[in-house]
């Protein structure tokens, strides 16, 4: 995928992006919420549509759960660069890591992709690496701040698991096979009939 949005001035790109983290979410990111917000120049009315491409707001405009993520300031990094990866993946077929050396050939995939002009290839490009510089491409720690808590709790509901298993069940072999057997009790009060149970099953499986 590599969206064809891009802004015509970059300069308040990481500002409008502050904002995002700063403000609450509103009902609709609209431009009258981007004037609200400080953003009067028509220059920065294409962070509309491009956050739309990004994931960050519905078609409607409405803030989507990326943008809430977002607001955490301590994982905006991350959800910008995990969008970067979805909405610009075919650059990240040139470079992993795109840098400014890459840029003639993102420039020129631009052009190819979409049959752009020079000029909007160029700016395409350099509303890309604006976004680059604002995000955290490297996903492969993403998973490591995730997984440990996840692999714990998997690990702590298997032991719980077979502890129940083992109060309900046991595990008989014979002759190769294997079987389950499961005992219903019945409702009494008198710990004799339980006693009985029990020692008829200790004579009969248990000990053979």
């Amino acid at each position: 995928m590599l969206t064809n949005r891009y802004m015509t001035s970059v300069k308040n790109l990481p500002s409008i992006f502050n904002k995002i983290i700063e403000g609450t979410a509103p009902d609709k990111f609209t431009v009258a919420h981007l004037k609200s917000i400080g953003f009067k120049s028509s220059n920065d009315q294409g962070i509309i549509p491009l956050l739309k491409d990004m994931g960050f707001l519905s078609s409607d405009g409405s803030p989507t759960q990326r943008y809430h993520a977002y607001r955490d300031r301590s994982n905006s990094k991350i959800v910008l660069g995990e969008s970067l990866h979805e909405a610009y993946s075919d650059l990240f077929h040139i470079n992993e890591k795109p840098t400014e050396s890459d840029r003639t050939a993102i420039e020129g995939k631009f052009k190819s992709v979409h049959n752009t002009t020079d000029r909007v290839s160029k700016e395409q490009a350099k509303t890309f690496f604006a976004l680059l510089e604002l995000a955290d491409i490297d996903l492969k720690h993403k998973a490591s701040k995730a997984s440990p808590k996840k692999i714990e709790d998997k690990t702590d509901i298997q032991a719980e698991s077979k502890e129940k298993g083992k109060e309900q069940y046991r595990d008989f072999g014979f002759g190769g096979l294997r079987y389950n057997i499961e005992i219903h009790l019945p409702a009494t009060k008198d710990p004799e009939v339980y006693n009985a149970i029990f020692k008829s099953l200790k004579e009969h499986l248990l000990e053979n």
